[in-house]
């Protein structure tokens, strides 16, 4: 069997060419272009302004924003530097217990770019419980 499927790209793909098994689910996140990714950090940036941060943590959360925002509005936004700066982002938030509280507002937005990120964003839906 032979299988002409093209340009894939996702933090996961599986081709099969028979019965696939899985236990615990499959989920996944498409962001078609830069204009997604740049609506994403913004979605990230209003779900912190709204959620009650720890004051210590604030200008840190707000400075790596601030970078990823810079990032993503390049032409050609550096996937290393995205995951980079969206990590420490996730670590801080999760340390301060800002995703359990926040839930899915944090979740939507970080678990997206993760996904736009591909293989780069797997460490940050580790960081996620995903």
């Amino acid at each position: 069997m032979v299988f002409n499927i093209g340009n894939q790209q996702g933090g996961v793909v599986n081709n099969v060419a028979g019965d696939q098994t899985v236990h615990g689910g499959l989920s996944g996140h498409l962001t078609a272009d830069g204009q997604d990714v740049r609506g994403l950090v913004g979605d990230l940036r209003t779900a912190v302004d709204q959620a009650q941060l720890p004051p210590a943590v604030v200008p840190e959360v707000r400075a790596e924003l601030d970078s990823l925002d810079t990032e993503v509005n390049r032409p050609e936004p550096d996937r290393e530097v995205v995951a980079g700066r969206l990590t420490r982002i996730t670590r801080v938030l999760t340390t301060a217990g800002a995703l359990a509280a926040a839930g899915s507002r944090l979740v939507g937005p970080i678990s997206a770019l993760a996904g736009w990120l591909g293989a780069l964003g797997q460490p940050i839906m580790h960081l996620l419980g995903g």
